[in-house]
């Protein structure tokens, strides 16, 4: 059975990441843990009058929890899935510190959130609290945007810079995607440079060994800026996931919160799938 953690604040954003979480594994054995972590601005004047003689944090609590529980209550009414089973569960720990302690309990394999983009800004895609889970929790997270409907996948694009590598655990879990979805990929090797890196001829020898099976396209961009090369693959082709290998911090920094990356998230209109490499 997959385990699957999806986080909510219950906005439509993390509603909308959800249902797309949802009808992804629509036909899949699958266990959801549902978490939510209330911020003190959850916290009002009547919340503490009612906690009468009882703890304020008990009551606090109890009222978070019903809500929750009511909300997945609606998931388990509206799933069609019956393999399909739902775990509420409340803290009050940091984001990540939570998501890593039930990461450890219950072996997540995906965690889904939506763009968490709390600061309105156009140009930020990604809020702080998306930003902190790919950074600090080592799980493979898919990151839903906002207002964007679920689609069943059926092709992938996988953007590489010069110093991510197919042969690495971070690509063997997205072969794992794309044969459960069935997907072709699509590959781009981006050079901001007009040398040829010895990265695409190993990139050769492995799809010729390792993807035989699966439809793939393959395309080297030179004297191109990440975030152009990005833009421009998205306009012109139909793509319905964009995957990204991480395979160290410095890598994430740049691609997801580099003056590049801003400009690639104002238009990014496509689930995010990050894999880590361990």
């Amino acid at each position: 059975m997959k385990q699957i953690l999806l986080l909510t604040d219950f906005s439509k954003n993390s509603k909308n990441a959800i249902n797309y979480a949802l009808a992804l594994f629509e036909n899949e054995a699958c266990h959801f843990t549902i978490l939510h972590i209330p911020t003190k601005s959850v916290y009002t004047t009547s919340d503490l009058m009612s906690a009468g003689n009882k703890s304020i944090y008990d009551s606090l609590v109890k009222k978070a929890k019903h809500k929750l529980e009511k909300f997945v209550k609606t998931l388990e009414t509206a799933s069609l899935n019956k393999n399909t089973t739902f775990e509420p569960v409340v803290d009050y720990d940091t984001l990540t510190d939570s998501v890593n302690q039930i990461i450890n309990k219950n072996k997540i394999d995906l965690i889904v959130m939506g763009t968490n983009g709390a600061t309105g800004a156009k140009e930020v895609i990604f809020g702080s609290n998306t930003i902190n889970v790919i950074r600090k929790v080592d799980c493979s997270t898919l990151v839903v945007p906002k207002g964007f409907l679920y689609k069943k996948p059926e092709s992938i694009f996988l953007p590489l810079d010069m110093l991510d590598s197919l042969n690495s655990h971070a690509f063997l879990k997205l072969k794992n995607y794309i044969k459960q979805f069935n997907t072709s990929l699509n590959i781009l090797r981006i050079n901001p440079k007009d040398d040829t890196s010895i990265e695409v001829e190993k990139d050769q020898e492995y799809i010729q060994t390792h993807l035989k099976h699966v439809t793939h396209s393959y395309q080297l961009v030179k004297n191109m800026a990440t975030h152009d090369a990005v833009d421009n693959y998205l306009q012109t082709q139909d793509i319905d996931l964009m995957a990204l290998l991480v395979q160290k911090e410095t890598a994430f920094e740049r691609f997801l919160t580099g003056s590049e990356t801003k400009k690639i998230s104002q238009d990014l209109k496509v689930p995010l799938l990050i894999l880590h490499s361990d």
